[in-house]
Order: C-alpha cells, then structure tokens, then sequence
C-alpha cells in the first residue's frame, strides 16, 4: 500500500530535484565550453573529449528539461534518465582528467553525478 507522501517529504522532494536540475546545468555549460575549446581536426584523444563534452551537455540538458516539468513525472523513466546522467557524466569527468584545463569540467560532471545519485536515492 502506498501512503501520501508528507508536506515535509515532498518538500524534500522538490528542493532534491531543483539541486539535481541545477547541477544539471552547470554541469551542461561545463562541458558545451569544454568541447568548443577543442579543435575539431585535432588528434583522436581531442576528438574523444570533444565527443564526451557534447553528449554529456545533451545528457545533463535533457535531464534538467525532464526534471523541471511540472506534470507528474514517469518514476520509472525518471529513474533512467538520472542513471544514464549519471553515468554519462562519470565516464566524462574520468576522459576530463587527463586534459589540462579541464578541471573545471571534470568537477562539475562529478557534482552532477552526485547530484543524480543522491535524487535517486531520495525517490525510494
């Protein structure tokens, strides 16, 4: 049986979503500069962190779209959205590490991918 959630729960529920959005789109700026910073024609190892900078930009941005809709949200799909964030950002911080300059990128991946685990862990 499933009870109401509390006006403190959902409370709870909303601040976690509006952190995980908001890492979500610090997270998307992050790695969009990132990958324009990266010549195009450069090497393998450019190409491949400009190809995780752009796919975790998309990543972080459509999870922060589906998390900032204001109808009621598919947990299931809400559930894979952050776990394929998550994951996103993780593999892109690890590739991030090995640039210079790229710090700051790295970190907000990371940030995003706590941000991702602790909402999750927060929807029961």
């Amino acid at each position: 049986m499933t009870s109401t959630p509390s006006q403190a729960e959902l409370i709870r529920f909303l601040e976690d979503r509006f952190v995980c959005a908001q890492a979500c789109t610090e997270c998307a700026r992050a790695c969009a500069l990132r990958a324009s910073l990266v010549d195009p024609d450069g090497t393998e190892e450019q190409e491949l962190v400009r190809r995780k900078g752009i796919m975790c930009a998309e990543v972080c941005d459509a999870t922060c779209r589906m998390l900032a809709e204001q109808t009621q949200l598919d947990e299931t799909g809400l559930r894979v959205q952050l776990e394929w964030c998550r994951t996103v950002c993780l593999e892109s911080a690890h590739v991030f590490d090995s640039r210079p300059g790229a710090e700051e990128a790295a970190a907000s991946c990371r940030a995003c991918a706590r941000a991702c685990t602790d909402f999750l862990a927060g929807l029961g």
